[in-house]
């Protein structure tokens, strides 16, 4: 596994543009006071860098530190017999990778990064102190537990009950707004680097069967794809083709503004 540590930064958490991408989705849930956001930032002594297709950790290792993504894309996935892989999660900039896993164990799956990444690695104990003292900050990272379960249970439910082109235009739909949480989101418009094998791995579709409902939803006048950004023509339109209701991301105080 490919890791090299990047160069010290005085804002370990801030993505592209000095923006500080897990203050600003932590802020969704609770009112994070100015010491609770610099206790987030903190955190984080060591920020590395990540090649596009290498794991940021592997299944079947002990971890004893706590992942963030800082820059790029990851994907939680599991691998089956055959070889083929099922995406179970995508993992953006703010978000942690496995917030409690080591309480588990073993990685009972792999975490890729699917670009270029930079993240970071919290020591466990780092990690378990965060809150102490500071309920505000424990209540949004109980929420970050929460809603990754409920996202969880929203991709059960699009793989096992939507048509496959729902199913894309859902995920869609729910990466937009995950992404404009965070400030990723220049009107309807953000950098989607997927490509038609990894949105056929989160789905449960091939790739041939993505591309034809990419031409469908392009045809119905609901997206733009093209040069790894995702332009979406009519976000309420999309919305309800998918059958897309953001309350699962649980977006709290915030969701009126997004």
């Amino acid at each position: 596994m490919a890791i090299h540590r990047s160069p010290s930064d005085p804002c370990p958490l801030a993505g592209a543009g000095g923006r500080n991408h897990l203050v600003a989705k932590l802020g969704a849930a609770a009112d994070l006071s100015d010491e609770d956001k610099n206790a987030v930032v903190d955190i984080c002594s060591q920020v590395r860098e990540i090649a596009a297709r290498h794991d940021i950790i592997s299944e079947g290792v002990r971890p004893d530190h706590v992942h963030i993504m800082v820059e790029g894309w990851a994907a939680r996935y599991k691998m089956v017999d055959d070889g083929s892989r099922q995406i179970t999660a995508f993992l953006l900039p703010g978000d942690f990778c496995d917030l409690h896993v080591t309480i588990l164990g073993d990685m009972d799956h792999g975490i890729v990064a699917l670009t270029p990444a930079k993240v970071a690695f919290v020591p466990h104990q780092v990690m378990q102190d965060l809150p102490l003292g500071r309920p505000e900050l424990l209540r949004a990272l109980w929420w970050a537990t929460l809603v990754d379960e409920a996202v969880l249970r929203s991709w059960i439910v699009n793989i096992g009950r939507r048509k496959s082109s729902e199913r894309v235009a859902h995920l869609f739909c729910e990466l937009q707004a995950r992404l404009k949480l965070v400030g990723l989101v220049s009107g309807d418009h953000f950098d989607l680097p997927l490509t038609q094998e990894i949105i056929a791995d989160a789905v449960g579709l091939t790739p041939v069967h993505v591309n034809r409902t990419l031409q469908k939803l392009r045809e119905l006048g609901l997206i733009v794809l093209r040069g790894g950004a995702l332009t979406i023509l009519d976000i309420d339109g999309l919305r309800d083709f998918a059958g897309f209701d953001p309350n699962y991301l649980h977006r709290g105080r915030l969701a009126r503004k997004h």
